[in-house]
């Protein structure tokens, strides 16, 4: 199988993006439970937030957040792709915490 080279020479590892992509999902269906939960915490912050990104602004910068880690993934960044994998987790206890009412 003939290996994939970037405009930079690096080989570009296919399999980088594919977990970027499903930790993507992953983090974007978090942040919807977290959203939707009515959590006192949560509330005030979409109050916040809301009053300078909008309604949709939290989900443009999880957007953001999914398409550098997959751009830097795909320019072969291991490093990177650890990253984003610790945020995933992070946002994974979190999540947790507030929908089982532990925070």
């Amino acid at each position: 199988m003939k290996r994939v080279v970037s405009a930079k020479g690096r080989d570009a590892n296919p399999m980088f993006l594919t977990i970027c992509f499903i930790l993507g999902i992953a983090n974007f269906s978090m942040h919807k439970a977290v959203a939707e939960s009515g959590h006192p915490i949560v509330e005030e912050t979409k109050r916040t937030f809301g009053r300078h990104f909008g309604p949709y602004g939290s989900y443009a910068i999880e957007l953001a957040l999914l398409i550098g880690a997959m751009w830097l993934a795909h320019a072969g960044s291991l490093s990177v792709l650890l990253l984003y994998t610790a945020y995933t987790a992070i946002n994974g206890v979190a999540t947790w915490l507030l929908l089982s009412n532990k925070a």
